[in-house]
């Protein structure tokens, strides 16, 4: 006989600490060094996308951003003090690869169109989904892990992250789809 799921409890609710987990608790730590080399990738990477960009809506969402990437660095800087440990980056393959695709795009689009905006809005999106991935991931295991501390911090984090992308949808559907589908 199948139980309903009521949505509340995961069925498996045990929660450990890092020190029982050591194994779980490396792969944490992992984690948090590859979203902080892609943070700070990032910080190099979207002054680029916003030179790149036409619409204003789209260099202000961008800017906008940025400026919060750069807070995304800081609490990552935070999360390794609450774990003890000196902030390292570990190279993010992922986002390595997001942002040299995302200059492709710039590249491949003509400059000054709706059609470059686009693409910069698909590519900043694909970024966003991987964030919003890294992070969500990482806060279920903080929770797992007992890190309640530093599951707060990257909640934080993944909610703007999930604001970021909603932005940019709406920019899109509002704007820019419209403006490019216009063009010659």
């Amino acid at each position: 006989m199948k139980t309903k799921d009521t949505g509340s409890d995961p069925k498996f609710a045990s929660k450990t600490n890092a020190e029982e987990s050591p194994a779980l608790n490396e792969l944490f730590k992992d984690g948090i060094a590859d979203l902080y080399w892609a943070e700070n990738h990032l910080v190099k990477a979207l002054p680029k996308m916003i030179s790149a960009a036409t619409a204003d809506s789209l260099k202000k969402a961008i800017t906008s951003h940025l400026e919060e990437t750069k807070t995304h660095v800081t609490r990552l800087e935070q999360v390794f003090e609450l774990l003890g440990e000196k902030a390292i980056a570990k190279k993010c393959d992922a986002m390595e690869g997001l942002t040299k695709e995302a200059e492709g795009i710039v590249e491949e689009t003509p400059p000054g169109t709706a059609t470059r905006d686009v693409g910069i809005i698909l590519a900043s999106q694909k970024v966003e989904h991987y964030e919003i991935a890294s992070y969500g991931g990482l806060h279920q295991l903080a929770i797992t892990l007992g890190l309640t501390d530093v599951a707060d911090i990257l909640a934080q984090t993944l909610e703007e992250e999930k604001e970021a992308d909603t932005k940019l949808t709406t920019i899109a559907e509002n704007e820019i789809n419209y403006n490019a589908a216009e063009e010659a």
